[in-house]
């Protein structure tokens, strides 16, 4: 009897819409300038990473390697971000356009305690405006795959692994 082996696309898809819930959450309770909050996303992430590995290994009988597991990984945060990537796209562009708004009063607020001049503030909230959308899409694909290679090093790390040869099961 065949192991059945998870996708790292469903893993993927599950700790997006935990992800996406959560951001959720942070959007409508108004609490985009809450820090704290924000890294519940990056830990969710590097938990769902490496359940992900670990789950992988225990699935295939502990009958994987370190780079197995880590491949596993990996791609389960190479589907993690691209769909964050395309879900943050549509909800900045079309279901949320208020969050661009929402994210410049927050960079305004962290301008003034820095003492920057009008024209300063001004010229840096116009360029942050104007670049928001491919600057938060890449940071998300960047941020993402090394947050997600590191999770995949731990995951690939602690996951049980006795792997066989190809001539262990062969009898005498």
């Amino acid at each position: 009897m065949e192991q059945k082996v998870t996708s790292p696309v469903s893993k993927g898809v599950i700790i997006t819409l935990l992800l996406i819930v959560v951001g959720l959450i942070i959007y409508f309770t108004n609490q985009l300038g809450n820090k704290s909050l924000g890294y519940l996303q990056y830990i969710i992430l590097i938990g769902g990473i490496i359940w992900s590995c670990i789950s992988y290994a225990k699935q295939m009988n502990g009958n994987v390697t370190f780079g197995n597991v880590f491949s596993h990984g990996f791609k389960t945060t190479a589907v993690v971000a691209a769909l964050l990537a395309v879900y943050t796209f549509i909800a900045v562009k079309f279901l949320f356009p208020d969050m661009v708004d929402k994210a410049l009063e927050i960079a305004k607020k962290d301008m003034e305690s820095k003492n920057l001049t009008e024209e300063q503030m001004q010229t840096g909230l116009d360029i942050t405006r104007k670049f928001f959308v491919p600057i938060l899409i890449g940071g998300i694909l960047i941020g993402f795959a090394i947050i997600g290679c590191i999770s995949s090093l731990i995951g690939g790390a602690v996951a049980k692994k006795n792997p066989q040869g190809p001539f262990a099961q062969q009898q005498m």
